[in-house]
């Protein structure tokens, strides 16, 4: 997040106006529409990079369908947010390869794709998501806030946070019950010696 990226704005109001093909069905195995193999090799090239290796198009493809069609819609998403023409003239072929591959896969598991156009927090968390991915932070930010903004705003990150939660709870709940067991076994050995 070291370098200034575009408005945030801009790419919130871009994620908005998605075109429908962009949400269409990605390829899994015979079934879908949409091979994501071809469009991330086209933004790719678009963005300034080479022709990809068989096996850099293979994170693009799945013959499984399950979690796997969230992250490639995702996938076809950002596809068409760093299509934006700030992001095609400046050459950020292999940051955008390395988000593409990895870098949403998280967001995949807790977020449905649909969600991150359709809910005005989701697009906004798509798109820091997207800037950190290619060490980018929204322009008129410090890194700071930029970081910042990111986690408030991150389901990953809230998914966490709940999850500990939860286990923190548990932990108390356990550890009640033993004072409470404790407790009890104490009373009884009191009444006895009595």
């Amino acid at each position: 997040m070291t370098r200034e990226g575009p408005l945030l704005e801009t790419l919130t109001r871009r994620l908005a106006e998605t075109p429908p093909d962009f949400l269409a069905e990605p390829r899994l195995g015979t079934a879908g529409g949409v091979h994501v193999d071809a469009v991330v090799a086209d933004l790719l090239r678009d963005l300034g990079g080479g022709p990809l290796e068989r096996e850099a198009l293979t994170a693009f493809r799945s013959a499984a369908p399950g979690r796997q069609r969230n992250r490639l819609r995702l996938i076809l998403i950002v596809c068409w947010l760093l299509h934006d023409p700030w992001f095609r003239a400046r050459g950020l072929a292999s940051a955008a390869q390395r988000l593409l591959e990895r870098g949403l896969d998280e967001l995949a598991e807790v977020v449905p794709a649909e969600r991150c156009l359709a809910d005005a927090d989701r697009r906004e968390e798509i798109a820091r998501l997207a800037l950190e991915g290619l060490g980018l932070r929204p322009a008129g930010e410090t890194e700071a806030q930029a970081r910042d903004r990111l986690t408030t705003l991150s389901s990953i990150e809230r998914r966490r946070v709940i999850a500990a939660a939860r286990a923190a709870e548990a932990r108390a709940r356990e550890v009640r019950e033993a004072m409470a067991r404790q407790a009890a076994y104490d009373a009884q050995a009191k009444a006895m010696r009595e």
